[in-house]
């Protein structure tokens, strides 16, 4: 099953979540640069001098700041009447905790984040999904588990649930013409992980880098962009349940001294 193209004067209509953080602002832009109108959502934006700051008067783009799944999408569909595309961009701070102190709080708002919350935006999503003959989901999920750190046993099992909820959802969605992937990064510059102040303008996070990532430096913004865009309008139906590792060769083994 092929889904309709939208065909409003518009152009496709995309929403994209927690547009301000990680891997949102390429997202946003990346979608704008293809034609779409973009549904940004961010409960910042609830703010207006947030909206301002994030929109800056950019041409079909329109905010949406309600903070539940469900409320999100109807929003979304009350605006657009259609969507396209949906990229749930979640994300969620990560310090580590050791598992004698670790609060159990913490596990609970990481699975929230980022396994409760894209589940029920999908599952808000797909009638109308559905409705219209298909469309294209992207999860932006972490590779992070990978190569498990001392403390991230939180964080790592949340990413793992969602990167296996990819896989499941594709199975299901799949007779609706719905396709469901994931971008699954790390060492992506984002002030979320990643931020200037270490890694860019530090000699030492800067040698960090350079030697755990193959590729020698973080991922630009607009990278991830690029690859989100091309899930985001891929026609096949045949691409699903994928989880694409964007870590620029990571992990890898450790250089071997030379001889």
């Amino acid at each position: 099953m092929s889904f309709a193209a939208d065909v409003s004067p518009d152009g496709p209509f995309a929403l994209v979540t927690n547009a301000t953080g990680f891997a949102g602002p390429p997202a946003v832009q990346a979608l704008l640069d293809l034609g779409f109108h973009v549904l940004a959502h961010d409960a910042a934006f609830a703010q207006k001098t947030a909206w301002e700051d994030f929109g800056q008067s950019r041409a079909r783009l329109t905010p949406i700041s309600e903070t539940t799944p469900e409320a999100v999408i109807a929003a979304a569909l009350g605006h657009a009447g259609r969507l396209s595309a949906i990229v749930s961009n979640d994300h969620h701070p990560a310090p580590a905790f050791p598992p004698e102190s670790a609060p159990i709080a913490s596990l609970r708002d990481n699975y929230d984040r980022l396994v409760e919350f894209p589940f029920r935006l999908i599952q808000a999503a797909l009638p109308a999904f559905r409705d219209a003959g298909g469309g294209n989901v992207v999860m932006i999920t972490s590779n992070r588990t990978r190569l498990p750190l001392s403390g991230g046993a939180f964080p790592d099992a949340a990413r793992a649930a969602a990167n296996a909820l990819v896989r499941s959802l594709a199975i299901d969605c799949a007779p609706y013409g719905v396709t469901v992937n994931a971008v699954a990064p790390n060492f992506l510059y984002s002030e979320a992980y990643y931020p200037r102040a270490l890694f860019r303008e530090t000699p030492h996070g800067r040698a960090y880098v350079e030697a755990s990532v193959p590729v020698g430096r973080l991922a630009e913004p607009q990278e991830i962009g690029e690859l989100i865009g091309f899930l985001a309008t891929a026609r096949t139906r045949f691409l699903t349940g994928a989880v694409v590792d964007f870590s620029g060769g990571w992990p890898c083994a450790p250089a071997r001294p030379s001889a």
